[in-house]
């Protein structure tokens, strides 16, 4: 872990965490009109997650339960048109007036989107987990019992 030695790059993942998550908020609105959407989204996040681990940050806590819930989604999403004999995968889009934004449009594409976002930052943080994340965040902490483990 870096934290410990280095405040500097702490404090600058801490200040830049809510920056990168705007980023990733507007990636994920701007998908289906724009680049991004669900999978970028997912990415930025999960950069998100691997930098505040690597300075001893939390990160979520769940990520097969974030998995298995961005599969349900989209499985709804996907099944749901049949049971109005609609074509699988079929979009339905509702469109309402907001008084400051005006026209604002949003769709069965924006829960695909969610769904995506979530396996993709589930696996991420599964994938940091699986490296031992955890373990390394807790290792350099100041006071931290290091005896039986590897340096």
């Amino acid at each position: 872990m870096i934290a410990p030695r280095s405040l500097v790059l702490r404090d600058g993942i801490l200040l830049a965490s809510p920056l990168a998550a705007v980023i990733g908020v507007m990636l994920f609105f701007a998908g289906h009109n724009q680049a991004g959407g669900g999978f970028a989204a997912g990415l930025v996040f999960g950069s998100i997650c691997a930098l505040r681990c690597m300075v001893g940050l939390s990160i979520p806590a769940h990520p097969m339960r974030l998995m298995a819930t961005g599969g349900s989604l989209i499985g709804v999403v996907a099944i749901a048109p049949l049971v109005v004999g609609d074509p699988a995968i079929d979009q339905y889009v509702w469109e309402t007036s907001v008084p400051v934004l005006g026209k604002v449009k949003a769709g069965t594409a924006l829960i695909f989107d969610l769904g995506v976002t979530m396996i993709v930052l589930g696996l991420i943080v599964a994938v940091l987990v699986g490296l031992g994340a955890e373990r390394l965040s807790d290792a350099d902490a100041p006071g931290a019992d290091t005896r039986g483990t590897r340096r």
